[in-house]
């Protein structure tokens, strides 16, 4: 689903670079036993303010998400918790805890890959920034780069049921 007005062909080449630069770095957490979600920041000139991956098992800590930990290092970096004109990339659709982060920070632009039936808190499951608890509404395109970033959640997800299998058996 798509909700940006202004989407044009150049637009369209730099929201998939983006979410290339998220999937690879979403490669990188399933390598290390997360589950494969990368996420980027970049701010209104296009240039990189965060780049994180899911780290829940390596850091032993619910809260972190890629989404989560991107939105730390931008405001970090911007000495600012308002991220408003900044772009959230991010391979999967955002949880609650997430999609709240994201109203939280003031992202003013949501792009991600694919969508979530279990925990999608965008559209899928539920619609959290346009709600009514929302005091805040990103702009928000759905299904960039959807095949890849689904296909990569499905493997990492067969290889590790597999080798569960393995380890029972």
């Amino acid at each position: 689903m798509i909700e940006h007005k202004h989407l044009n062909y150049d637009s369209y080449l730099t929201h998939k670079y983006w979410m290339g630069r998220a999937i690879s770095l979403a490669n990188a957490a399933g390598n290390k036993g997360d589950v494969p979600v990368g996420a980027i920041i970049t701010n209104q000139s296009g240039d990189l303010l965060a780049a994180a991956t899911n780290q829940k098992e390596q850091n032993q800590d619910a809260t972190a998400h890629a989404e989560i930990l991107a939105i730390r290092q931008a405001s970090e970096k911007q000495q600012n918790w308002h991220l408003d004109d900044c772009t959230l990339y991010v391979t999967l659709e955002p949880c609650p805890m997430c999609a709240g982060a994201i109203i939280q920070a003031r992202i003013s632009l949501l792009i991600y890959g694919a969508d979530d039936p279990k925990t999608g808190a965008i559209y899928t499951v539920i619609n959290i920034p346009h709600s009514f608890a929302s005091n805040h509404r990103p702009q928000v395109i759905a299904g960039v780069e959807e095949d890849k970033c689904r296909k990569q959640l499905q493997e990492w997800f067969i290889r590790k049921r597999k080798l569960g299998k393995s380890r029972k058996g």
